[in-house]
């Protein structure tokens, strides 16, 4: 049997709905030999998801980072996986710092915004739903369907709610910068799901030739979001390119219908990108 390699979990500490310690109970109980938990803007789960890994589960720490490219106009928002990576390196720990500082500013001016329109909501409840971790807009979205003012996360960020009715901006970090961090902290860069056009715009493919010049190491094809069309297109750009091509869930828990393993990565690339590290080992 191959191994089961999922490289891009969420928890409670950004916006999934397990519990560190449940979600690699979770990835052991799917038939997961490796998981990442790569939460939000945060290395928060990283110690409690550590403690409670079951036995024959490798655990992989990362982080996907908020990021942007300034190169159109408007500019383009991108998320980058960053893996096994030293948490204690000063430049990229202040950069998550920052984010995740602008994503309670940012979710506090949207329940302004969503109260003055008499919307019965409050700060108190959506920080509760975050438990402690990182703040998002599908914390928001669970207190409107808490409210009975929508029915899931997906009708919560359609144009009339969070989409664009109650959008507020938020910081990102440049992703030149971003590579250049998550490399000098020791740690792998990924781009993930880069062709999800069902997100929005997508970046054209001369901006990854550029973040492969500067230390991109790979792209994650295997993905809910993209068609099997753009899996082939992100696999021949990686070839020529030299980078991994990654696969997997982008796991939320109950905010997504998507199962743990249900893409996977190649276990030669797992080593790769392995072995490319130098920041913290994988546990297990």
């Amino acid at each position: 049997m191959s191994s089961r390699i999922d490289l891009h979990c969420h928890s409670t500490a950004s916006d999934g709905t397990l519990a560190p310690a449940d979600l690699v109970r979770a990835g052991a109980e799917a038939g997961l030999e490796v998981m990442a938990i790569t939460d939000h803007d945060t290395t928060g789960g990283w110690a409690d998801a550590a403690a409670a890994r079951p036995d024959g589960l490798r655990l992989v720490r990362g982080a996907e980072l908020s990021c942007r490219w300034h190169g159109a106009e408007p500019s383009i928002s991108l998320h980058l996986l960053a893996y096994l990576f030293d948490p204690a390196e000063p430049a990229l720990a202040e950069s998550m710092r920052r984010l995740r500082v602008d994503r309670e500013q940012r979710g506090e001016k949207i329940v302004e915004k969503l109260r003055a329109d008499g919307v019965p909501i409050t700060w108190t409840e959506v920080y509760g739903y975050a438990a402690g971790g990182s703040v998002g807009r599908p914390h928001i979205a669970q207190a409107l369907i808490r409210a009975g003012l929508v029915t899931s996360v997906t009708e919560a960020f359609a144009s009339r709610w969070l989409g664009a009715r109650y959008f507020v901006p938020k910081a990102d970090l440049d992703v030149f910068d971003a590579v250049a961090a998550v490399r000098a902290a020791g740690g792998v860069p990924v781009f993930a799901h880069p062709r999800a056009t069902k997100r929005g715009r997508v970046v054209p493919d001369e901006l990854i030739v550029a973040l492969a010049d500067v230390g991109l190491f790979g792209l994650e094809a295997d993905h809910e979001d993209h068609s099997p069309a753009e899996r082939e297109e992100i696999r021949a750009l990686a070839d020529r390119l030299g980078l991994v091509v990654t696969g997997s869930s982008d796991f939320h828990g109950t905010h997504k219908t998507v199962q743990l393993g249900a893409f996977v990565t190649a276990p030669e690339v797992y080593d790769k990108i392995v072995a490319a590290a130098t920041g913290v080992p994988v546990l297990g």
